[in-house]
């Protein structure tokens, strides 16, 4: 019997070869939709792997589904879906296809607020010819700084690989601090598989002591029950005064009024926003106002390459589940990503 495996997103014909060139045991069927009621009964039926973005359906209406591959990281808003939550189900997420263009974000947000770029953009909009330019605009280098990442899987790993030239001291927080090897997919160049490239890993409970060495934190932990509020004004004040914040995460997981307040304060001297707890951000938002913000609309993890990078990691695990191995980047409840 074949293998019936639903793909809802969009992949180009030759992706959709490469996926069915897998394995001959595979069927591969996809079907553009909106909604779960759009798809055909008769396709619900018979589908064993669901390749979805958003796209579920109802526990009855495939019976046969032992297999959802999501088609992004963060599927934080999903996991309290009945089909997700159904006993024996696995649930996989994208974790790794978006590393390489977030990390990249995360390295030109840094230097972008460090060498003072939104205030040289407005003046260069002024047409201004500052005549205290090497004090207004004087750099805060990496060189010599300590980066502190909140939450180090795998878009962690790839920003402190681009750190590595840079000078910097790079911590991280990780749930299991005594475990510093990366175990969910890495492409081979990437990453930091064995945890060589952070100076200090702290447990999760310890992110206080953590901020307190930092000139940058970089957000990229998951929106969980724990996580959620977890930057809060208390969180912000231990940071060393003028430090930078950027954050890939999730939107709740830095704390707005906390963030705002020390934005005004000074405590914060700038921050790199990608995600917001309501998107879009609020024309009204005084986020928008800030000098020292630059406000991005959820894009870090925006690629050209991003169906192909998303097809690699669905084909190595179409392999592993053919062969009977553990999946990558298995949803666990009990952690909530």
């Amino acid at each position: 019997m074949p293998i019936e495996t639903l793909i809802t997103v969009p992949f180009s014909e030759v992706l959709l070869n490469r996926l069915q060139g897998v394995s001959p045991k595979l069927n591969i069927t996809p079907f553009l939709a909106a909604r779960a009621e759009d798809v055909p009964a008769e396709i619900w039926a018979r589908t064993e792997i669901l390749y979805t973005g958003t796209i579920l359906p109802d526990p009855d209406q495939a019976p046969a589904l032992r297999w959802i591959q999501f088609h992004f990281a963060g599927i934080d808003r999903f996991v309290d879906v009945p089909i997700v939550q159904q006993s024996g189900m696995l649930v996989t997420n994208i974790s790794g296809a978006a590393v390489s263009q977030m990390a990249e974000y995360v390295l030109s947000m840094m230097l972008a607020l460090g060498r003072k770029i939104p205030a040289l953009v407005a003046s260069q909009k002024k047409s201004e010819w500052p005549k205290d330019r090497f004090e207004r605009f004087s750099p805060f280098e990496l060189r010599g700084k300590t980066v502190g990442i909140v939450g180090y899987g795998s878009v962690g790993r790839q920003i402190a690989r681009l750190l590595l030239p840079f000078g910097v001291t790079v911590l991280a927080t990780k749930r299991n601090a005594k475990q510093p090897q990366d175990r969910d997919y890495c492409v081979e160049g990437m990453g930091d598989p064995q945890g060589d490239f952070v100076q200090r890993l702290y447990p999760a409970q310890a992110l206080h002591s953590m901020l307190k060495e930092c000139h940058f934190v970089v957000v990229t932990v998951p929106l969980t029950p724990q996580t959620q509020g977890l930057l809060d004004a208390k969180m912000l004040a231990a940071l060393r005064p003028g430090a930078f914040l950027i954050d890939v995460s999730r939107g709740g997981i830095v704390e707005p009024a906390g963030l705002l307040e020390a934005l005004k304060s000074g405590q914060l001297a700038g921050a790199a926003l990608d995600v917001f707890p309501e998107e879009p951000l609020p024309p009204h938002s005084p986020l928008w106002q800030l000098p020292n913000v630059i406000i991005t609309p959820h894009i870090s993890g925006s690629s050209t390459k991003y169906n192909e990078r998303a097809v690699d990691l669905f084909s190595e695990n179409l392999h592993r589940y053919l062969g009977g191995l553990p999946l990558y980047n298995i949803f666990d409840p009990q952690r909530g990503y």
